[in-house]
């Protein structure tokens, strides 16, 4: 959430960042019509109540007068003039409060404005690959996607899943299952041993006050599962119950940065996705995925940004899948995002690049809305943290693009060699 300081002070730039985000109908007038509401209904308030404060001092007096004189309280001018001002105080605030009300909800609706970097661009034709890492695969044969790799091997069963909970499911079966658990157990390994990471198990539901806070609600409550009846929903990614750890609280700024890292099985909607990437195990409504979150000082946040994504490249360079980095323009980088990069893995299968982690910058956008701040130094006001969060990685693609890059020509995969440990020590898959 944007400060609503800032949208008053900066309402042509964060016009042009929404509309450069390619959203037309951020209620940005509307919130300047009810700041400036609000404001005069606290002056009101404040006029009011000082007049009423200036007789009150006088009506004591008044008051003795009027005893001795065999008067009714109610029959003192001074008093007929305080219940006025003690009704008009009422009405006031009752405005107030509903204003105050449609106005923290449209501040809910504005999107987050964007780094300088960024290029401006309306979709993914305008992102720019920034570096690019390994070379694509040489194959002495044709190769196959992943879903007939898979599939082949008896170590994907698409079939059975929509049996089960139809269409976007999948089984792993035996070595894939273990393929897709080596690839967890590896990950997490990696970030907390080498990248410093402390590793939580989060909740797999949360409530909307932490869906609100990450920017999941309500611009996308049709991308989610909501449990019926309950004010608890599935996680999209653990980015929401991490990021939440520590609403409504105030940090040490000497703790910071706090790296945390977590597993969790993902569940969304694909809402938005109606049609793309229906066959394969690529956008399914239910996935794992190692997440990566920091909190950080505002001053440290573009670096800690670089080093989250670095991280991230690190698995796929031991993996060793060749991989580009884009920086997202204005119209593919999200909501709430400030600067985001997406590494894409290659799948020679496929023949294109598949998304397997994107590593987001957010500012302060999501620390506003769960208000989640630091202190500096003890006795420094506190101020709130930026956050940051990226994946590390998801595992369907992952897996995809191990399918795809590691085949053989007699249909075996290889097991990338830094996962055999984790396999205990099975160096291919269908021999």
């Amino acid at each position: 959430m944007l400060a609503l300081r800032f949208i008053r002070e900066n309402a042509d730039l964060v016009r042009r960042a929404a509309a450069e985000k390619g959203i037309t109908d951020a209620p940005i007038d509307r919130i300047l019509e009810l700041d400036e509401a609000r404001r005069r209904l606290i002056q009101e308030v404040e006029t009011r109540q000082a007049k009423q404060n200036a007789l009150t001092k006088t009506v004591a007096p008044a008051i003795a007068e009027a005893k001795a004189a065999g008067m009714a309280t109610s029959e003192i001018p001074l008093m007929r003039d305080l219940e006025r001002l003690k009704g008009e105080i009422r009405g006031f605030e009752d405005q107030r409060t509903e204003v105050e009300a449609e106005l923290n909800r449209l501040l809910l609706e504005v999107p987050n404005v964007h780094h300088e970097s960024v290029p401006v661009g309306a979709d993914e034709t305008a992102n720019q690959e920034i570096r690019s890492w390994g070379e694509k695969p040489g194959f002495e044969f044709e190769p196959k996607p992943h879903y007939e790799v898979g599939e082949q091997l008896g170590i994907l069963d698409f079939e059975r899943g929509a049996k089960v909970a139809g269409s976007r499911f999948a089984f792993l079966v035996g070595a894939g299952a273990r393929l897709e658990r080596a690839l967890i157990q590896y990950m997490l390994d990696a970030h907390t041993r080498r990248h410093g990471y402390v590793e939580v198990q989060p909740p797999f539901l949360v409530n909307s006050d932490a869906m609100t806070g990450t920017a999941n609600l309500p611009k996308f409550a049709g991308d989610a599962f909501k449990v019926e009846d309950r004010d608890l929903w599935l996680v999209p990614t653990a980015e929401v119950p991490v990021t939440n750890m520590y609403r409504d609280e105030i940090l040490e700024g000497a703790r910071l940065p706090i790296k945390h890292v977590a597993y969790s099985p993902c569940f969304r909607s694909e809402a938005g996705a109606a049609g793309k990437d229906t066959r394969g195990y690529i956008r399914l409504h239910q996935f794992n995925k190692v997440e990566m979150v920091k909190f950080t000082s505002p001053k440290t946040s573009l670096e800690e940004l670089d080093g989250l994504t670095a991280d991230a490249e690190s698995i796929l360079q031991e993996l060793g899948l060749h991989y580009r980095v884009l920086l997202m323009c204005t119209g593919d980088m999200g909501f709430a995002q400030y600067k985001k990069y997406d590494l894409e893995a290659w799948a020679p299968g496929l023949g294109r690049y598949l998304e397997v982690s994107s590593c987001s910058l957010f500012q302060d956008f999501q620390a506003r809305r769960a208000n989640i701040r630091f202190r500096a130094e003890p006795a420094a006001k506190p101020q709130f943290v930026h956050t940051i969060n990226g994946s590390g990685l998801a595992l369907v693609r992952t897996v995809s693009c191990i399918l795809e890059a590691y085949q053989q020509q007699n249909g075996q995969v290889k097991v990338p060699e830094v996962l055999r440990p984790y396999m205990d020590g099975l160096e291919v898959i269908g021999a």
